[in-house]
Order: structure tokens, then sequence, then C-alpha cells
């Protein structure tokens, strides 16, 4: 093996792609055939601790698998005899279009699992035309990420001061961000205890059991931790607020959650007076909050259980998704949670929602992979989706309706604001 392929094992360099060759990246990665892969070869990469704060969610779990299980109790209704030769999933949203219906979720703390995280990230989203939403917990300057792909959101977490709000606001302005997310539904940290068995905490304290967990995982040592720290010096939370935050390794210094549980629908209103960008709410889970995102100026909603990050047994996005579009027609709807599959896509949109966000998977991409990976994973999901739509008898994905879908026996879920197109 030559010093080039060690160091792309490694995860020092990025694989080389051969001029001119689009299947080079999808060859390397050709033995991962789903999305599900790139967590099975993750979990054996990562730390514990960082695995665990990539896949765990709050308390009992139960809100990350509900969001999941929703996508089983819908069934296809496929039609046939129809020419569908010319297949078309691009989207138009907030007046671009992009060639996929599916977007990159926003994932705090990504350049800790993966070198780069957010740049990674950025780069494969660049790569296929696709949303990509970067988190206010990244550890990359939003203005560095924007730069490497130029539809990308910012999502931050806000606190209920008018003073530190626009100064943010002003920040993501200048950064030429078009689209503002934010997040409404953690107005005080989840009850993660996952993380404290692991030993994962925000910043990371250097324990001699997280040293030793770290030791036992040297490829992500060398690739991700030592690598980030010889290149770039010690991360810090860069986007938490219009300022630079603390370092991510810290024994006294942490993030600041202060006021957030005084965040309200006032200070979305200042916002939307002085933003002028799009204006995105994820979080929303209720038909009331969404109609009051509507009265107060918001452009679209995310329909989002935090990934089971935030309350437990919270309600699956999806089962909400069909009442929520029915009262709000002309509302852009985007919905995460769950995704894992092309039919999974397919029946969101079908239910009433203009795009859907997919995260963790991702993140396990990146931290294999980089961008190579992660863009291997979205063409799996493109290449799902055109299947599927050839399979249901559908050119466009503007043809989907509820017409498609009949409640299956795993969950029997009923078929709110049925027939909406």
């Amino acid at each position: 093996m030559s010093q080039e392929e060690i160091d792309v094992e490694l995860g020092l360099v990025d694989a080389p792609l051969r001029q001119g060759s689009a299947s080079a990246a999808s060859h390397r990665w050709r033995h991962m055939l789903s999305l599900d892969d790139f967590e099975t070869a993750a979990r054996a990469y990562l730390p514990r601790m960082i695995y665990g704060f990539i896949s765990g969610a709050v308390e009992t779990g139960t809100a990350q698998r509900l969001a999941a299980s929703a996508y089983a109790d819908y069934a296809f209704v496929p039609r046939a005899l129809r020419d569908v030769a010319v297949r078309d999933q691009g989207i138009d949203l907030f007046g671009h279009r992009y060639d996929v219906p599916f977007g990159i979720a926003p994932m705090g703390g990504s350049a800790i699992a993966a070198y780069c995280g957010d740049l990674a990230l950025a780069e494969a989203g660049a790569r296929l035309n696709q949303p990509m939403i970067m988190s206010a917990s990244s550890l990359i300057p939003l203005e560095e990420v924007q730069s490497r792909h130029p539809h990308v959101w910012f999502q931050a977490y806000l606190a209920g001061d008018r003073g530190r709000i626009g100064r943010m606001v002003e920040r993501v302005a200048r950064a030429g961000c078009k689209t503002l997310v934010v997040t409404i539904d953690a107005p005080v940290p989840g009850n993660r205890e996952n993380n404290v068995r692991n030993g994962y905490s925000m910043p990371i304290r250097i324990t001699p059991r997280v040293a030793l967990d770290c030791a036992l995982h040297p490829r992500w040592l060398v690739g991700t931790l030592i690598r980030t720290f010889l290149n770039r010096g010690i991360p810090h939370f860069e986007n938490m607020d219009a300022e630079r935050g603390p370092p991510m390794f810290s024994r006294s210094l942490g993030r600041n959650f202060s006021d957030r549980d005084r965040f309200s629908w006032d200070h979305v209103r200042a916002i939307r007076e002085q933003w002028q960008g799009n204006l995105v709410l994820k979080g929303v889970l209720s038909l009331d909050d969404a109609v009051l995102a509507r009265e107060a100026g918001v452009d679209g909603i995310i329909l989002s259980s935090h990934g089971g990050r935030q309350l437990d047994y919270a309600v699956p996005p999806l089962h909400v998704l069909p009442r929520i579009r029915a009262a709000l027609p002309a509302m852009s709807i985007i919905i995460d949670g769950g995704i894992r599959r092309g039919s999974d896509v397919l029946k969101a949109m079908a239910l009433g929602a203009d795009a859907v966000l997919v995260g963790r998977p991702y993140l396990y991409a990146a931290a294999l992979g980089q961008a190579e990976a992660a863009a291997h994973a979205s063409e799996i999901l493109k290449s799902e989706i055109d299947r599927n739509m050839a399979l249901l008898g559908l050119n466009r994905l503007a043809d989907l309706s509820a017409d498609y879908l009949v409640p299956s026996r795993h969950g029997g879920h009923p078929l709110e604001g049925e027939g909406h197109q």
C-alpha cells in the first residue's frame, strides 16, 4: 500500500477522484447499499461517546422510535401502465430549484465526529444541489461553510434577548445566507441520559474514561481529532452568538443557554421585521403553532421532534403533517425525523411535505469518508426515490397525493387531510 493510500485509509486526506470519472467516489463506497449501512460502519469507527451522542435520544428514546416507525403506518397504492420514462424529482423551494427533495438537517458538533464535518456536508450538498442546514452548535464559522455551498441555510438557537438576537441576525445576513432557520423546541436542554452514561459532554472534558475511549479508536483519533488540532487548533463553538463561543474542550467553560426559555412569538415577529431573507421555524408539531407562525410572517416551518432529543414521547411529525397541510395549503412545510429510505421521502410528500431533511446518516457518512461518502449517501436516496417513482407510476413529485397511500396493518393512522395534492 502506498503512503497516499495509507493516508486515505487513516482519513488524513480525502480519497482522490480520477479526473473525469463520476463513478470514482461511488466505487469506493459501493458496499454501502442503504443509509443504515453508514451507521453500522460508523459505530465501529467512532468512539463510544461520539457515536452515542449522534445516535442517542432523550430518556426512553420513544420519541425517536415513534418518528421513524410512523412511516410504517402507511402503504403505497401504485398506478400501473403509465409512461414514466421522464422522471424528475426536483423541487422548487424558497425561489430556488433543487435537484432532489431531501436536504441535510442541522447537526451540532459535526466537526468532532468528522474532520471539518460542516464543510464536508456543505460540499456534499453543493454537489447534488440540495439544501444543507448548518447548526448554531457547529464548530466551523458559518462564513466559511457558506462559502462552500451558496444555498446553505443557518439554524439558530436564540435567547429571549433582543440585543443578542439582533447581532446574530446581522451576522447571518453579512455571511450571505438567504434562509434563517430558528429552532423553537429547545427552551431548555433535553434530558440526554445516554450522554452522561457514555462520558460525553459539551464542552468535552478529558477524563481517563474519555481518553481511553479515544485511544481505542485510533483511526478517528488520528483522522479527525489530531488532524483538527494540527490544522485548525482547538475547535470552538463558533456560531451560538454573534461572537465566538467557548472551546469544545474545556473543564469549566460552557455554552450560553441563558434566556432561551424567554424566547417567544414577540421575538419571532421582531426577527421578521429585521430579517429580509427566508424565515423558517423548526420544531413545530402543533397546528396552533403552525397558524401562529403564518400570522407572524414566517415563510416556512419544519415539522420536527428534534430527532427525539428534546421531549420524549413527542408526537411523530408525520402524524401531524396532513392536518397542518390541510389548514395551511400555501405554507412551505418541511419534515424530518427517522427518514431512511426513498419510500419514506415519498410518503411524506404524498401527505403534503414540500421537502424532507435527513440527519444522522449524513454525519455517519461524513465521519467515514468526508464529502465523498456523504454525497454517496445522497445518491443512494436519490436512486431509491427514482426507482419508487417509476414503480408508483409517477414522473413528477407534484403529482403525489394521499390517494397513493392507505393505512397499513402496522399502525393504521388515519389519513387526515386526505386528497391533498
